[in-house]
This record gives C-alpha cells, sequence and structure tokens, in this order.
C-alpha cells in the first residue's frame, strides 16, 4: 500500500532554520521539527523563544496582572 500525501501547516521560519541547515524535514511534522532543531541548533531555538516573549511582552504581562489581582480561572476547581 502506497503513502497518502498530507498537507500540514509547518511555521515557515522552522522551514527557513532547517533548510539553512541542511535538514530534511521529509516525514517530520512541526512538533518533531521544533524538538530536532531544538537539539541541532539550541541557539536558533532559544533567539526564537526570546523573540516571541517579546513579541508577547504586552498580553504576557496583562495575563500576569490579572492573574494577580483575581486568581486563575481554575482556582474554583483546587480542593486545597
Amino acid at each position: 500500500m502506497g503513502k497518502v500525501e498530507l498537507n500540514i501547516g509547518i511555521d515557515p521560519e522552522l522551514i527557513e532554520q532547517a533548510q539553512r541547515l541542511g535538514i530534511s524535514i521529509a516525514g517530520m511534522d512541526e512538533r518533531a521539527l521544533r524538538l530536532h532543531l531544538q537539539k541541532v541548533d539550541p541557539a536558533g531555538a532559544e533567539a526564537r523563544a526570546k523573540r516571541w516573549a517579546e513579541e508577547n511582552a504586552e498580553a504576557i504581562k496583562e495575563h500576569n496582572r490579572f492573574v494577580e489581582e483575581d486568581g486563575l480561572l481554575s482556582d474554583h476547581f483546587r480542593t486545597w
């Protein structure tokens, strides 16, 4: 039985990084590619994580403010 071709979405930045490193992404999904790139190019993964944190700093700040003032949305599930 042959394989079925499937279209999946992968972050273009990950594809570019893999191509730059000469890594074949055939048979990988985004999760597998992220894990592999973290192993072979930790500096690239760290730079991507830092950039994400910078791009989302305002939302993170607002979330932390909300949690500090109102608690977690799941607090009512706590049994302790």
